[in-house]
């Protein structure tokens, strides 16, 4: 890999966290109830999900020798 390609990659990666966000924002209003609901279930989904991660790592070494 060279040098140049690194800020390429960090901003691509920035572009589609971005556009994600956006999606997630127009697809869900501030003003609807349900829209709120939606967004706290997917909070919910998202905090299981990583809850989840966490326990399949347990125990392993991710120390820097690891890798």
């Amino acid at each position: 890999m060279t040098p140049g390609q690194q800020p390429l990659e960090s901003a691509m990666w920035a572009l589609a966290t971005a556009a994600i966000a956006n999606a997630f924002v127009r697809a869900f209003s501030a003003s609807s109830p349900r829209a709120n609901l939606l967004k706290q279930l997917a909070l919910l989904c998202g905090a299981v999900l990583f809850v989840w991660l966490l326990s399949l790592t347990y125990g392993l070494d991710l120390s820097a020798a690891f890798f």
